[in-house]
């Protein structure tokens, strides 16, 4: 495994930290390092949740690596943008809940990886924004498909287009950023977060975000029905019985994942 991607998994929770100082830029390396990791992850079955970081205090991803936009033309720009969409797409389709612990910059690339996370808690120090048109650009790794869907429509294109870097405060109040904590405390919140996910039914956990995922690309009554249908295959698992006895026997459940 590469050292620019790190992991550890402790039981059912992993961590994955970029580590490519000073500022742990996107470069193609590290994004094929990034998907190799979740790839890897996906294939244990027995992973829960997962907390994406970056090393040292002063970036989480403080973007793409600029030094290679002088070669850029239509044909590579193209080829660069699906790449890093695609990889992103994998950590948004992730079959567990996956929790940005946001340190320090995210910017560009860097805010577009946590936007393909499930949530992002962001510490105070940290500053995000999509300034890609001052380069000439825009953002290319879904930034301008997902901030949108997140936040007001108004409020994605403004920050799109002037290319604003905003405070965790603010990005707080735009519902950017999910939980605000002190600076150095976002992957320990990451945790918190983390381990009460672990208690919960494992398929009902990875069910409930499919259906989010899903629906949020469907009308309303589409969703309905996608989510109807996930929840119907829940009703035949282990841990559906298990969690309705165990309520009604007044003990904490044991979930199985079957």
């Amino acid at each position: 495994m590469s050292e620019l991607v790190q992991v550890i998994v402790e039981g059912r929770l992993a961590r994955v930290t970029i580590n490519r100082p000073p500022v742990n830029a996107l470069s193609r390396e590290v994004l094929d390092a990034l998907e190799a990791v979740f790839d890897d992850l996906k294939k244990d079955q027995t992973v829960g949740a997962v907390i994406l970081t970056g090393a040292g205090e002063k970036a989480f991803v403080a973007g793409a690596d600029i030094s290679e936009f002088p070669r850029l033309n239509s044909a590579n720009g193209e080829k660069l943008s699906r790449r890093g969409q695609e990889v992103f797409q994998k950590i948004a389709e992730f079959p567990a809940p996956v929790i940005a612990a946001v340190n320090g910059f995210a910017l560009g690339g860097g805010l577009e990886l946590a936007l393909s996370c499930d949530v992002r808690v962001v510490a105070e120090n940290a500053k995000v924004g999509l300034p890609e048109v001052t380069l000439g650009i825009f953002p290319g790794y879904a930034g301008t498909q997902r901030l949108p869907r997140l936040i007001t429509v108004g409020k994605a294109k403004e920050l799109i287009f002037t290319g604003a870097v905003i405070d965790a405060n603010e990005a707080y109040r735009i519902g950017l950023a999910d939980d605000l904590v002190p600076a150095g405390e976002s992957l320990n919140k990451a945790e918190e977060i983390a381990g009460k996910i672990l208690k919960a039914g494992p398929i009902a956990v990875k069910l409930a975000k499919e259906a989010v995922n899903r629906g949020l690309e469907q009308t309303l009554p589409e969703g309905q029905k996608t989510e109807a249908k996930l929840f119907a295959s829940l009703c035949d698992t282990e841990d559906q019985k298990e969690g309705a006895q165990a309520f009604l026997e007044k003990r904490p459940p044991v979930f199985k994942g079957r």
